[in-house]
Order: structure tokens, then C-alpha cells, then sequence
């Protein structure tokens, strides 16, 4: 594992707000609202992604995909996104009109690169009608969500470090002997209780073919672990339903090394992409 970095965590008061009058169905299967007005969420999730899981269906190359650096693909979970959910199931969206400015996170490009990058190519979908970076989408969509607790964009991001930091799943599977391999299988009773004991939280987790493909952590405002909600993604509660089987891989991804080693984040930054 890298060396963590250390940060300082800025936590916001609470605020509510009025009831959301608009929403439709996400691609992820849950409600997601949009209004300026919707009421305040419930609780966060943190999403986490296994990039051999995502590389190996990478068909184009470009400087935006760490799945094409030199170095090779990162070997531990990246970030996905730091959501403001409901206990509903569904969750709120495109909160205000803060529209993202890159040069605010700058101090923290090293961080992202390594633990926060994308896994594609191209541009996504931003809450004003445009496209945009990987990034532009987390805040534009979920930071200013959570911005009650989070604050602003450089502390939405900065925070959402923090909480990877401390809640290291790649650690505590790696301590349980699931290690990146593309020939082994683990239960994946022993994955969710790995890490059930380290964090005292079940988690949620997504699979593609047999892969896992997300974990989902859980917490309440403060940022103390609970369970997860169904947003999309089940546990092992219910097996029958879940996209994951009883045994799951954490495949390893050999980089097609497109990308030279000297390449900086400043290079691969213009229209980052989204997952």
C-alpha cells in the first residue's frame, strides 16, 4: 500500500431543507430527486470501486484511464464517490447551481490521481446541462448534496480522502489473506465478515461476473459506520438476490502500458472521466 496521506477533516453544521418535488428512476434502480428544495438526506455512502474488476473491460486507451498507465492499474480499491443517500433507498441530487472549479482542489491532485481516478475514457454528464469531468460529476451531483456536512468543493473532496483513509478496505481483506489474484476465489461470506469486524458495519457489495466490481461503507452524518440501506447492491443478508456469487474473485489487471511513467496528473487532468 501507498503511504496514507494525513488531512484535517472539516465538518459543518446541520442544516434541513423543504421536501423535493421532482424525481425519476436512476440507472442504478433507486429514486434520485432533484430540486434545490429536497429535503435533507439521511445518511453517506462510500463507495469504493476494484479497478481490475473495471479494467478489464477497458477497450480504449487515453490519458485520462489509470487502467493505462505504464506503472499498471491500482492494486487497492479507488474511489467512487462520497453519496448523500436516503434511508428510503432513493437519494438527492444536483443540490445547488456550485458549478466545479478544478483549481480548488489543486492541493489535492496527488491524492486523487492515486486514490480517486478514473477508470475510463471520455466525459460524463454534469447538473447544468453539459460534460465534464469525472470530478465536475461527484460534486456537481453528490458534493452539493452533503454540503450541510461536507461544506464546499475542496472540503467535500478533502473529507471523502479522509474517510477512505481511515476505513481502509484494501488493508483489512489483504490482513484476511483476499489478495488481487486472477486464479483464486474467496467465499463472499468471509469478505463482507472481514470487514464486519474491522469496521463493525455491513457493507454492500456489487459484482460483474463474478467479480467484485463495488464495496459500499456506510455512515451516519458524523461519519460513525452503520449498516447500509438497499441502494442497488445487496449484502450477504440475501445471496439469492445479490449480483455477486458465493465466491467471488478480486481479478489483478495488467496495464497495457500506453501511458509513460513520467506522465503528471496536470497532463492526464483535462476531461477526466466518469464511471
Amino acid at each position: 500500500m501507498a503511504k496514507l496521506f494525513a488531512f484535517t477533516i472539516t465538518i459543518i453544521a446541520l442544516f434541513s431543507v423543504s421536501p423535493s418535488s421532482a424525481s425519476f428512476v436512476d440507472d442504478d434502480g433507486g429514486i434520485e430527486v432533484h430540486n434545490s428544495n429536497q429535503r435533507e438526506f439521511d445518511y453517506f455512502v462510500l463507495a469504493l470501486q476494484w479497478p481490475g474488476t473495471y479494467c478489464r473491460r477497458t477497450q480504449k486507451c487515453c490519458k485520462t484511464n489509470g487502467c493505462c498507465r505504464s506503472s499498471g492499474a491500482p492494486q487497492h480499491f479507488t474511489i467512487h464517490g462520497l453519496w448523500a443517500d436516503y434511508n428510503d433507498g432513493g437519494w438527492p441530487a444536483c443540490c445547488s447551481n456550485d458549478s466545479f472549479d478544478m483549481n480548488e482542489i489543486s492541493t489535492l491532485e496527488k491524492a486523487l490521481y492515486e486514490y480517486w481516478p478514473t477508470l475510463s475514457c471520455g466525459s460524463t454528464s454534469t447538473c447544468h446541462g453539459s460534460k465534464g469531468s469525472f470530478y465536475a460529476h461527484e460534486w456537481e451531483k453528490h458534493g452539493t448534496c452533503s454540503a450541510s456536512v461536507t461544506g464546499d468543493e475542496y472540503n467535500y473532496f478533502l473529507t471523502t480522502l479522509n474517510i477512505y483513509f481511515k476505513y481502509n478496505v484494501t488493508e483489512v481483506l489483504r490482513e484476511a489473506g483476499y489478495v488481487p489474484s486472477n486464479s483464486e476465489k474467496y467465499p463472499l461470506g468471509g469478505v463482507i465478515t472481514a470487514i464486519e469486524n474491522a469496521f463493525h458495519t455491513t457493507p454492500s457489495i456489487s459484482c460483474s461476473k463474478g467479480a467484485i466490481q463495488e464495496i459500499h461503507l456506510c455512515f451516519y452524518k458524523d461519519f460513525k459506520p452503520r449498516d447500509c440501506a438497499t441502494r442497488g447492491v445487496k449484502t450477504e443478508i440475501n445471496l439469492s438476490k445479490s449480483s455477486c456469487p458465493k465466491y467471488v474473485s478480486l481479478p489483478e489487471y495488467v496495464s497495457s502500458g500506453r501511458l509513460t511513467k513520467g506522465e503528471t496528473f496536470s497532463q492526464l487532468r483535462p476531461d477526466v472521466a466518469s464511471q
